[in-house]
């Protein structure tokens, strides 16, 4: 496997695992390599360091020298990829969608499958509700014939 650093047209620096440098020629020619940030296919090879095997591993140190200190690895955090131009129309679809169902639809909160039977049932006036309902509450809920959704997460509920 070979780890390549690339780089789109509008220089976003990205990195991918190909099979061999073949590889990457064949998929690139082919359009397949594109930018995670934009989106393009106009990518190339970015600068690289070269991997060098060290040759002084496993030789003894000598009696006189004096041990290195060893200086601890301080692990690298993940590059934060913008989402692509297609995820960030997803989002805002699925932002809107949740917005427009809490705006007409009344919070029941924890009540929501005892309320949805209530309205299936004709005990209460059929309204738009939203609220919280366990997965074992929803399939049961879907099992009785009710129809329920799941709304996309709040940007909130994420974190």
């Amino acid at each position: 496997m070979i780890r390549y650093t690339l780089v789109c047209e509008a220089e976003h620096g990205f990195e991918s695992w190909f099979p061999s440098s073949d590889s990457y020629d064949a998929q690139a020619a082919r359009g397949l390599v594109t930018c995670p940030i934009c989106g393009s296919a106009a990518v190339s090879k970015g600068m690289m360091a070269p991997s060098i095997a060290r040759t002084d591993r496993g030789r003894r140190p000598e009696a006189s020298s004096a041990p290195e200190p060893e200086t601890p690895s301080v692990p690298q955090a993940a590059p934060i990829l913008a989402p692509t131009e297609p995820e960030q129309r997803l989002r805002a679809l699925m932002r809107a969608m949740r917005a427009q169902a809490t705006q007409e639809a009344d919070d029941v909160g924890a009540r929501f499958p005892e309320e949805a039977r209530r309205m299936h049932y004709g005990e209460a006036e059929t309204r738009p509700i939203y609220g919280e309902a366990s997965l074992d509450e929803a399939r049961a809920l879907l099992d009785e014939g009710i129809d329920v959704v799941p709304l996309p997460p709040a940007a909130d509920d994420r974190h």
